[in-house]
């Protein structure tokens, strides 16, 4: 049984990157009428004819921690398995749950729960209800650290 390790408490850092997030749906809606859902807008990166915007905003994901290691002289943590068949099984899993939830966490989550769109509020409640069911099994079924 792996031991359980506490998950780090970060307000200001969260909120932080609720702005970033936030501006950056509110952007993309202004400027390009587009949700800012990760899926479409990777999705649409290969097979859009509006994809300038789009790589941009890819790439603007993978600066990010970039910038973060600019500003404060070290990488962002990152806390995600190093069991490579586990990380392929869940993107997997994730990929199919896009595909039948039509769209993703943000593009529902930011943007939809914004729009108001009851199938975005019905996509929310889905993600948080098998969220805090997966973090159940981990933590006290199998007794992982999550």
């Amino acid at each position: 049984m792996l031991p359980i390790t506490p998950t780090d408490f970060t307000p200001w850092a969260s909120l932080g990157g609720g702005i970033l997030i936030g501006l950056s749906a509110v952007m993309v809606m202004a400027l390009f009428g587009r949700i800012a859902g990760i899926a479409g807008i990777t999705a649409g990166a290969a097979t859009s004819d509006d994809r300038g915007w789009r790589i941009a905003f890819i790439a603007g994901l993978i600066a990010a921690p970039l910038l973060w290691l600019v500003a404060s002289g070290a990488m962002p943590e990152q806390t995600v398995s190093g069991n490579l068949p586990a990380m392929g099984i869940a993107g997997l899993m994730v990929g199919v749950g896009t595909a039948l939830g039509s769209g993703c966490t943000s593009g529902h989550g930011v943007c939809g729960l914004a729009r108001l769109s009851g199938r975005s509020l019905a996509a929310v409640i889905t993600f948080l209800v098998f969220a805090a069911a997966t973090v159940f099994v981990l933590r006290h079924v199998i007794g992982g650290a999550v």
